[in-house]
């Protein structure tokens, strides 16, 4: 399966998944123009739709591209994504026959309360719950849902790629960095970030391992992770880490 990185919008990835013989799925199309040009330059014939969360930035080309192509659009179980064809929920497993694909549905509460993630064929298909070197914004959950959202996402293979919804991940690094100034897995990847970025390439898919190394929000018991939380008043217990965490990215401005 080969996985490709669509930018979309101001900083959307929409993720486009394909087989070798010409059929594809996407996932969280925010506009169905660079789902149809990437279609159309690849020879691809688009089989069906995932969508992980309500957000528009991730469901607006949806429409477009079941009326076009004829296809299923699957989807969490919410009233607000009308598009949607087939609800799946958390312990649901999609299995797909063009192209030949298998996915593991996740609820991850946190960033919408409803949102999910597929897992399958090597990959993450997260949208804006575990960014790389960041997490989503809680809009509608609480701390204690996301931390153990990310924790469920933290325990699959370390070689899993982490395909997020969007080009976060240079603002967080720099974040990353005032958290764990001294890891030297985060500098070397925030070093990557910027050779990537500068060449105008993606800066994901990344591997879960690296996540694990790098992410703060992934290391709520890393010591250091644990000395800042503690300057700033939130050492008791990981989901006070996470918090206190999430809350100063907030307003962080790098």
């Amino acid at each position: 399966m080969h996985v490709v990185p669509l930018p979309a919008l101001a900083d959307n990835y929409i993720w486009l998944l394909h087989d070798d013989s010409g059929n594809a799925i996407v996932v969280d199309p925010g506009e169905s123009e660079p789902v149809e040009a990437a279609l159309h330059a690849r020879k691809l014939t688009l089989r069906a739709v995932l969508l992980t969360h309500h957000h528009p930035d991730h469901i607006g080309g949806a429409e477009r591209l079941k009326e076009a192509f004829n296809i299923p659009v699957y989807a969490p179980e919410d009233d607000r994504i009308a598009v949607a064809t087939h609800r799946v929920k958390d312990g649901d497993s999609l299995a797909l026959s063009q192209p030949a694909a298998r996915f593991d549905v996740m609820a991850v509460p946190g960033h919408t309360l409803t949102h999910i993630v597929y897992v399958g064929e090597g990959v993450l298909l997260c949208g804006d719950t575990l960014f790389s070197l960041g997490c989503g914004r809680m809009f509608e959950g609480t701390p204690t849902q996301m931390h153990a959202s990310l924790q469920r996402l933290a325990a699959l293979p370390g070689e899993t790629l982490v395909c997020c919804g969007h080009e976060y991940t240079a603002a967080n690094a720099r974040f990353a960095q005032t958290v764990e100034p001294h890891n030297a897995a985060l500098n070397a990847r925030a070093q990557e970030v910027d050779t990537l970025r500068a060449a105008h390439r993606p800066s994901v898919p990344a591997t879960l391992a690296s996540e694990l190394a790098c992410n703060p929000f992934l290391r709520v018991n890393s010591d250091e992770v644990i000395d800042w939380c503690r300057r700033h008043g939130a050492a008791n217990d990981p989901v006070a880490r996470f918090a206190a965490l999430r809350s100063a990215k907030d307003a962080f401005k790098a």
